[in-house]
């Protein structure tokens, strides 16, 4: 891997499925007591995004790198022919990663750059369940279905039960209501009617009332008439 730096894994799996992104990381360490730089580079950067992609590892320490591909819509040909290289080259201490300069990673003015390249493997996103400990081609898994089956039975028998008691309690309740409904109904009838006769009765004492005031003024009326004719 060099003599500058340590990278771990030494190759990128990236979990494949399509349409959607995926992302692996590798790790970079630094085997010196110098100040390193680092820079990653594709062979098809359209389809990948590296986070840093280039950086500068202090004396015994690490950096973590992010290579992440892009959703894509077909399954690639296999095997994958994408690769990357890490370039590292070690720099004066002290400097930073805004010092870093394509010029730093050229091999012509006599600078000892080490390069380490790494292939592209894609593994399944899901991959298949693993044959059961014990179960042979052939023969069936030490695993009992017979005992899972009626574990599921149990559980399904205790949902059933559990739904109709709390169906039988809503009914109970909805018809606890519907009763209180009618009742209120009933009574609310009653006391329309109860009002109905009160308003009528009392029209009745009115209009009876107002027949015997008229009489009573008819009467008067007619005595002071008579008087004042025997007056006259």
């Amino acid at each position: 891997m060099g003599d500058l730096i340590s990278i771990h894994p030494s190759e990128l799996k990236f979990p494949f499925e399509l349409r959607r992104q995926s992302s692996c990381s590798m790790q970079l360490t630094n085997k010196t007591e110098k100040y390193v730089a680092f820079k990653v580079k594709t062979t098809n950067p359209k389809k990948y995004c590296v986070r840093p992609n280039s950086g500068i590892v202090l004396p015994g320490s690490s950096c973590n790198v992010t290579v992440t591909m892009q959703a894509q819509k077909e399954a690639p040909p296999e095997p994958c022919r994408d690769k990357f290289l890490v370039q590292s080259v070690v720099t004066p201490d002290g400097t930073t990663s805004k010092d870093i300069t394509p010029e730093m990673f050229n091999k012509e003015d006599g600078r000892v750059v080490n390069e380490f390249k790494m292939r592209v493997i894609y593994i399944p996103a899901n991959p298949p369940s693993p044959v059961p400990e014990g179960s042979e081609e052939g023969t069936p898994p030490r695993a009992s279905s017979q005992e899972n089956g009626n574990q599921n039975f149990e559980e399904v028998s205790r949902s059933l039960e559990y739904t109709k008691e709390k169906s039988s309690e809503a009914w109970s309740a909805i018809s606890k209501l519907t009763d209180e409904k009618s009742s209120a109904l009933q009574q609310n009838q009653r006391l329309r009617q109860e009002l109905e006769q009160i308003r009528k009765d009392i029209s009745k004492s009115r209009a009876g009332g107002f027949s015997l005031m008229f009489v009573m003024l008819v009467g008067l009326l007619g005595v002071l008439v008579g008087y004042f004719v025997k007056r006259g």
